[in-house]
């Protein structure tokens, strides 16, 4: 029972074809949350609010 429990896939043979575009997905999330971050304070720094 224990076993099951503790079973975490690394015996898995695509273990690798999972990881690698996991790991990639999760870098590209974090570049683009960060360019977006900077996207939107030079855009509402450099224009005055609108009354729209």
């Amino acid at each position: 029972m224990l076993d099951t429990l503790l079973h975490t896939g690394a015996q898995h043979p695509d273990l690798l074809w999972i990881l690698v575009p996991s790991f990639l997905s999760f870098v590209a999330g974090l570049g683009i949350a960060s360019y977006s971050d900077r996207l939107r304070e030079q855009t509402s720094s450099g224009r005055p609010a609108s009354d729209d």
